[in-house]
């Protein structure tokens, strides 16, 4: 799914206006997505930030419904229901700095050389238990391949050499990685303030 910039600034003001309203203790509101490719269904995640350190991330995977309903409900969650983290508070909400990443769909690959570190999200899978991260994980941590096969089986809850076991299925996919922050810096305003994901 290719996002235009506005597009991206679209998404990133629902998710803070889905966070603020929350906050507030009154009903989001609802308007109808500008373009047609924001009301297709989509997979995607919403990282908060302070100073650069995560205040929450929650996505989903699969698309479930239009990629704007997705987005409007993982950012209430990321702040809110993240079981890492305590509320965002309306002091927080001030300081967060909101990313979205919009995700392609999985393939699984059969060969853990297909992962392109820092291009593909990785999910773990062994059936009773998925462990997920991010492209932008990897790079943020200085990981290589192995490391990062070892993290996401941890992130499943699983042994560190899980993913090296014949029943347990490797997924990669893309995402579209934006922030307020990053669009700041390319002259744009969103609100919202701070910057680096899951």
């Amino acid at each position: 799914m290719h996002l235009t910039d506005d597009e991206r600034r679209e998404l990133l003001r629902r998710a803070r206006a889905s966070i603020e309203a929350e906050l507030k203790g009154i009903p989001h509101p609802t308007t109808p997505p500008t373009t047609s490719t924001l009301e297709t269904p989509s997979g995607a995640f919403v990282t908060l930030r302070i100073g650069g350190d995560l205040r929450g991330c929650i996505g989903y995977v699969e698309p479930r419904m239009p990629l704007v309903q997705t987005v409007e409900e993982v950012a209430k969650k990321s702040a809110f229901e993240d079981p890492r983290f305590v509320p965002l508070t309306r002091d927080e909400f001030d300081l967060v700095d909101i990313e979205i990443s919009v995700l392609s769909p999985l393939w699984e690959i059969k060969d853990v050389s297909e992962i392109e570190v820092g291009k593909h999200g990785l999910v773990v899978d062994a059936g009773y238990a998925r462990g997920l991260l991010l492209p932008q994980v990897p790079l943020e941590y200085g990981w290589d391949r192995q490391q990062f096969l070892t993290h996401t089986s941890l992130k499943a809850g699983l042994m560190p050499d899980a993913w090296k076991q014949p029943h347990v299925k490797l997924f990669v996919f893309t995402s579209d990685v934006f922030s307020e922050h990053s669009l700041h810096e390319h002259g744009e305003t969103t609100g919202g303030k701070g910057g680096r994901s899951t």
